[in-house]
Formats: C-alpha cells, structure tokens, sequence
C-alpha cells in the first residue's frame, strides 16, 4: 500500500460543509486518504450537519471545529476550500502540493422550519458526497497510474 494523500477540507465556520466532506473522505476513501477539516473563522460542529451525516451512516458527531491556523504549516497533497468566502479568506499553504475549490451554500443561513432548513443540509451533503466520490475515484486512479 502507497502513502495516504493527506486532504484538508477548509470552509469558514468548519460547522457542517468541510466537516461533511471530511467525514465523507474518511468513510469513502479508506485507507488511501488522511482526510481533516477547518475554518478560517470557526464555530462549533451544526448538530443538524451531524443529523443528516447519520441519515447515510456517516458518523461525525466526534468530529470538531477547527482553525485553519493549525495547520498552516502542515503538509498536504490537496487543500480544498468548500465555499467562496474560504477560498478568499483561506491563508497560504507552503506545504501543500494541490488547491482546488468547490463551491456549496452554507446550509447554516437558511431560515425556515426544521424539515426546510434539513431538506438544505440534505441537499448539501448530496453534493459534497457527489464531489468526494468523483475525487475518490480520480485521486484513486492517477495515484494507481503513477506508481503511488
């Protein structure tokens, strides 16, 4: 087995969009990924990221906000900011031999009931999952063709 690509998953408040993704990398991707999350500003974990992570059998009620700031310094195959705000905000990783960025609203700022404001994170977490399962297969696969 070859080295783990280290991932570090960078929204603003590292409340539920890189905290999905995180849990999604590590559920998705095996031992072949170190996957962490952060924010450039961070808050705490959203119970309700948590509830709709559980609806798929993911798991990231142990997981915690995190500063961007702990990691500046650390090595990573892929820095991926989540949301434009990070993208902007995010620091400047020396260490890090990939940046990508996708997009996703912050589920967090949508106002309504219950069963609207989780019908948001829902949609969400379907499209990081989306995004993490494409990542998986290609980092996968590139890492196959060159020998990693």
């Amino acid at each position: 087995m070859g080295k783990k690509a280290k991932v570090l998953f960078v929204c603003t408040h590292n409340s539920a969009r890189s905290q999905m993704a995180e849990g999604f990398l590590r559920h998705l991707g095996g031992d072949a990924f170190e996957a962490a999350s952060a924010g450039t500003e961070p808050g705490a974990l959203n119970p309700l990221a948590v509830e709709v992570m559980a609806e798929v059998g993911v798991d990231i009620s142990g997981q915690r906000a995190k500063s961007v700031d702990d990691f500046v310094q650390q090595q990573f195959d892929y820095v991926i900011t989540v949301c434009d705000d990070a993208k902007e905000a995010c620091p400047f990783f020396p260490k890090a031999a990939n940046r990508l960025h996708w997009n996703f609203p912050d589920p967090s700022q949508i106002i309504g009931s219950r069963e609207e404001r989780l019908a948001v994170f829902r949609q969400v977490r379907d499209g990081v999952k989306a995004r993490v399962e494409r990542f998986v297969a290609s980092t996968t696969a590139s890492q196959q063709t060159s020998g990693n």
